[in-house]
């Protein structure tokens, strides 16, 4: 069977059920078979199954982007926008680093507190929130 998949408002497929793990699926991803209507991931079981079978063996990583490393980088360099530019939003990073200078620093201790919530997120919400996204400057 081939699944289309869309992400970030764009379509992608025709793929196999292993091929659609290497993209940054989560449950709530719409999957379209040979149906033809669209529906979230979770309601296919074979794929919910593919699905689980990867984050338990612990190979689970969308989008390819840690969180820890993007939290750590919040912390010691939010300021600068470092967690914007690992995570590839380079318009992100550069208003971080505009922010930073017109409040005076004050913008470097809120993305502390976005560092931490990085940190404490689950992987799903990590990936839903920082990289599968198209705002330019998520929020907390």
């Amino acid at each position: 069977m081939k699944y289309f998949i869309q992400m970030n408002g764009r379509t992608i497929g025709p793929m196999s059920a292993q091929q659609m793990m290497a993209y940054g699926i989560t449950e709530q991803t719409m999957v379209c078979c040979d149906s033809g209507e669209w529906a979230p991931l979770y309601t296919f079981p074979e794929l919910q199954a593919l699905l689980s079978a990867k984050r338990q063996a612990g190979a689970y990583n969308p989008g390819g982007k840690d969180k820890t490393v993007a939290g750590v980088l919040a912390i010691l360099f939010g300021g600068l926008g470092a967690q914007y530019f690992y995570l590839g939003n380079v318009t992100g990073g550069l208003l971080s680093i505009l922010l930073s200078m017109c409040t005076c620093g004050i913008w470097s201790v809120l993305m502390l507190v976005q560092g931490i919530l990085m940190l404490t997120m689950s992987e799903d919400e990590f990936y839903t929130k920082y990289v599968n996204t198209d705002k330019t400057l998520p929020g907390f």
